[in-house]
């Protein structure tokens, strides 16, 4: 738009940005070139080859000093990298491409979505103690989030939503959004928890926990570990407990430990008896054994009962993850005296700690495609909300397949890892910028009044010379593949 000599006016957000020639907006991502407001990155074209039989073989053998160029006779895919956006809602989508795919007339509408409704879905592999449910995440101060649900050996954080954006300080609004693009960016960012611990996060990377960087998530909990690992511990230990924050199994009371026909040991763990063999509340939250605040393992340990218990009992004890153990043998005063682990007790420890996964942080980034995107696409937006739901449009961020959640709307999250890099953007509303891409045939889009006469051949798009190819990420699925339909024809 127009402002007058030397400037225009950006209409690509609601900032509406004032841009003087060879000057960038706020977002850095649209200039004024000679009058002309362009998009400062290229558009992206997925791309992928096939052999004779319909598999995907590498077109790239060196990437060392490829310059993006488009790759003759490859399968191409319009992602929304670089497509620019259709604020404010009139308009149709940047591009409304057509194409074929398995002799099926596909159409694929693309845009870059604002994102004001948006948040990330954190996932960090660790049993060290973060903070408590609902205590606030902060970045440089500022509440960017809150602590969300312990799941099976991850903590869980929400991050990001339209109250921190827009419903605090503007310095709130202005650091939560620069930490969900660094995030979405594969950047790292330093959080902290209310009363609880620090954390460096990076998608795709190993959680750094108050300095110390974690190795492997826990195998399972407590009484899990039991149940996977018993029958190699029988006959080598008369007792084994694994130390956990939320189950802590006791073997000899355990159900697998009754099925081996193991007598109890009469030594009795702290906490609350959940069934036999499995206690809550051991001890507190924190980094010592098994995500517990405990660093002496006999800590947790009640009382021996003479009854049951014997001279020469072998006690075991190990956390979920076997990066703590210790062996222990009774005296003649049935009090547990620390002795060396014999090798086969060692093997199954080891064993524990081989069956841990990589701890990693997983960055999901979660939004709602709502006016802006739906209107771009079909003159009746509704129409666009039904075909997603009825299977018959696919939705794909960057190329990427995501989850649509259930419900109205269109809300969907996708692992940004599986994203192009440089996926996401910025507006100083403050909102994240994302691609979307919405596939459909031909035939779907124009029967939901999709906006037929702004359909533009694949070719031609490419043809403009102003995009750059990937390689197609062979672990995500062709978007251009036709949808079946519930019943079964294409």
């Amino acid at each position: 738009m127009s402002e007058g000599k030397d400037l225009i006016r950006c209409d690509a957000c609601p900032v509406l940005c004032r841009i003087r020639d060879g000057r960038a907006g706020a977002c850095d991502r649209y200039a004024n070139e000679a009058g002309t407001l362009v998009r400062l990155d290229p558009l992206l074209v997925a791309q992928r080859t096939l052999d004779q039989d319909g598999a995907m073989v590498p077109f790239l053998q060196s990437t060392d000093d490829w310059d993006g160029s488009l790759v003759a006779g490859a399968e191409s895919f319009i992602t929304g990298v670089g497509a620019t956006t259709t604020y404010p809602d009139y308009k149709p989508a940047p591009f409304i491409v057509a194409s074929k795919a398995n002799g099926v007339d596909m159409i694929t509408v693309v845009s870059e979505g604002i994102f004001s409704y948006c948040g990330l879905k954190v996932k960090i592999d660790t049993d060290r103690f973060l903070g408590d449910e609902q205590m606030a995440v902060r970045c440089e101060g500022e509440q960017v989030g809150h602590v969300s649900t312990a799941e099976y050996g991850s903590q869980m954080l929400a991050l990001g939503g339209v109250r921190h954006l827009t419903g605090g300080s503007k310095k709130e609004g202005t650091v939560t959004c620069q930490a969900m693009l660094d995030l979405c960016q594969g950047k790292a960012v330093e959080l902290t928890v209310d009363e609880g611990a620090g954390v460096f996060v990076q998608a795709g990377q190993a959680p750094i926990v108050d300095g110390v960087g974690e190795v492997a998530m826990r195998v399972g909990c407590g009484s899990a570990t039991i149940g996977m690992f018993a029958p190699q511990w029988h006959g080598h230990a008369d007792e084994v407990i694994v130390v956990d924050d939320h189950i802590t199994g006791v073997l000899s009371e355990h159900q697998a430990g009754k099925f081996l026909g193991m007598p109890t040991a009469g030594i009795r763990v702290r906490g609350r008896r959940s069934t036999p063999g499995r206690y809550f509340q051991v001890a507190g939250h924190g980094d010592g054994w098994g995500g517990t605040d405990i660093h002496d393992p006999l800590t947790i340990v009640d009382r021996v009962e003479g009854k049951n218990a014997w001279p020469g009992l072998r006690l075991l004890m190990v956390s979920t993850t076997g990066e703590d153990s210790a062996y222990f043998v009774l005296d003649d005063d049935l009090t547990p005296q620390a002795a060396e682990m014999p090798e086969q007790l060692q093997i199954v420890v080891e064993r524990i700690a081989e069956n841990c996964e990589p701890a990693l942080c997983s960055v999901l980034f979660m939004a709602g495609a709502g006016g802006s995107l739906r209107a771009g696409v079909t003159e009746n937006p509704v129409r666009l909300t039904r075909s997603v739901r009825a299977n018959v449009t696919r939705v794909s961020c960057g190329g990427a397949p995501v989850y649509i959640w259930p419900g109205g709307g269109i809300t969907l999250m996708v692992d940004v890892t599986r994203m192009p890099a440089g996926s996401f953007g910025y507006v100083p509303t403050p909102a994240l910028v994302a691609p979307i891409e919405f596939t459909l045939p031909l035939a779907d889009y124009q029967a939901m009044g999709g906006y037929m006469d702004a359909v533009r051949s694949i070719d031609d798009v490419l043809a403009e010379g102003n995009a750059k190819s990937l390689p197609w990420r062979g672990e995500n699925p062709w978007p251009l593949k036709p949808v079946l339909k519930p019943e079964g024809r294409q």
